[in-house]
């Protein structure tokens, strides 16, 4: 703890202790804030550790299933089946406020063309087709997992940021201050006995001299 460096006058004290209340406000709803951060972010880690076992998983379904395609296929073949898709996709993006964090929000938009598929049934086999699917819903699945991370990584910066501020609060700020409060009240305390002790020897110097 350190003393400020202000005048012990009841002013200064009537300031600090309105400065003091106000500071033991704002760690109680800094550190509440906090706390519903951690919450959500621990929520989240759970459900980002979710997601990617689930995105594993999906993309070694795809990569066999491919795997068996070209098993069944020349290169050319494949080569030319998928040199053409039929859907293209665009990335969107927003953002959503959590506890004063702005999170990104992502999503596709879509544009198909005539077919699902981009070729022809009799060129290519069922595994092919079964890729396909898989791939594209790994797609939407690896932009959610993208979009988890980021926010993961985001709220750990700002409970980092948050917890340094409550600490200073905690542990600086409001200690500097109650001590300077104590300071100041002791030399307040101090100034009114010096002083109602010279009042009392004036008095008594008054009352020896009408005697």
């Amino acid at each position: 703890m350190a003393r400020m460096n202000v005048n012990p006058t009841r002013m200064e004290l009537k300031k600090l202790k309105a400065r003091l209340k106000t500071a033991q406000r704002g760690h109680k709803l800094l550190k509440d804030k906090t706390d519903e951060m951690v919450r959500r972010f621990s929520a989240i880690i759970r459900q980002t550790k979710n997601l990617r076992d689930e995105v594993e998983e999906d993309v070694v379904k795809v990569l066999r299933q491919f795997s068996l395609a070209r098993g069944f296929m020349s290169r050319k073949d494949i080569e030319l089946a998928f040199s053409m898709p039929s859907v293209s996709v665009e990335l969107e993006c927003a953002s959503v406020n959590v506890l004063n964090v702005e999170i990104p929000k992502l999503s596709l938009k879509e544009t198909r063309g005539g077919s699902k598929y981009p070729y022809s049934f009799v060129d290519v086999t069922s595994e092919a087709d079964f890729a396909v699917e898989l791939a594209g819903k790994v797609m939407i699945k690896l932009l959610q997992l993208a979009e988890l991370e980021k926010a993961t990584a985001m709220l750990a910066d700002e409970i980092e940021k948050s917890k340094r501020r409550v600490n200073a609060l905690e542990y600086v700020m409001i200690p500097d201050i109650e001590e300077t409060i104590r300071y100041i009240s002791m030399k307040l305390d101090e100034n009114e006995r010096s002083g109602l002790t010279r009042l009392m020897k004036v008095k008594s110097m008054i009352e020896e001299k009408n005697v």
